[in-house]
Formats: C-alpha cells, sequence, structure tokens
C-alpha cells in the first residue's frame, strides 16, 4: 500500500464515521476506534476509553445536531514511516438548534490519531479533538435522542 493508499483509507475512514455521526449511531461506529482512545472536545474535558467517550461526548452531540458532514477535501494526513500512526486534520460542519428551533451553522475542525497492527489492517481512533469555529454557539437544542 501507497502513502496515497493510506491518505484514501483515512479518507473512506472519515466519511464513514461521518455518516455514523448524522445516523446517530453509535453502535455502528464503535468498531472504528480503539478501545483505549482518549478524546476531548467542545462538550467534555478528557476523557479515556470507548465506552467514556461515546457516553460523555457522542450522546451529548450526535442527538442535538442535523446534518453532520466531514469535510473530505480539506483531509490533511500525516502518516508515519512504519505506516502504523496517523495524524489526521479534517473541517466538519453541522447544523445546530438554537434555544429559540431556529437552525444555524455549526462549522468546527477536528484532530484525529488513528493506529493501526499492521499495514494490512484497518486504520483505528486512538484519539480525538473535536473543536467548534470560533464564535459558533456551543450548545445545539436538537433532540434526535435514540434508544
Amino acid at each position: 500500500m501507497s502513502a496515497d493508499q493510506d491518505t484514501a483509507a483515512i479518507r473512506d475512514w472519515f466519511a464513514t464515521w461521518g455518516s455514523f455521526v448524522a445516523a446517530v449511531d453509535f453502535e455502528s461506529a464503535r468498531p472504528l476506534f480503539d478501545p483505549a482512545v482518549i478524546g476531548f472536545g467542545t462538550f467534555m474535558d478528557t476523557v479515556t476509553g470507548l465506552d467514556n467517550l461515546e457516553q460523555r461526548q457522542w450522546r451529548s452531540i450526535w442527538p442535538t445536531i442535523q446534518d453532520f458532514r466531514f469535510n473530505l477535501d480539506s483531509l490533511k494526513c500525516v502518516v508515519s514511516e512504519d505506516r502504523l500512526l496517523a495524524v489526521a486534520a479534517i473541517t466538519w460542519g453541522s447544523t445546530g438548534i438554537g434555544e429559540d428551533g431556529r437552525p444555524f451553522d455549526r462549522p468546527g475542525r477536528a484532530t484525529v490519531g488513528l493506529v493501526r497492527a499492521a499495514t494490512d489492517a484497518p486504520w483505528r481512533g486512538m484519539h480525538t479533538h473535536f473543536s467548534l469555529n470560533p464564535g459558533t454557539p456551543q450548545t445545539s437544542y436538537g433532540d434526535r435522542h435514540t434508544v
């Protein structure tokens, strides 16, 4: 696999994850991540472990927004020489819902550290950091909670 193929695989990883965020599909998103993932974002402080990331970040945000998408053309990534570690930066967009019920543009950016056990193994998220663009309201009041 070449560096271009690694980048394409990482792009596909983001496309897949983005579709799960948009669908508020926590269960399908979980296999994309290492169980020991470390993350922080606009909603919570640093957490360790996939269960904590899902409970304290994903479940606090995904059901409150609409139209989530990663801007795949903005993807920048660096892959280690052994091709087992990658760091990716990407922008994203979504629609938030104001307290008054009106939608608002909710753009941001993310950095994700990815790992894999072998060069032919799938990438897994090991670290996530999400932030909203400056000036974007922190809270969305949408309610698409799933059971």
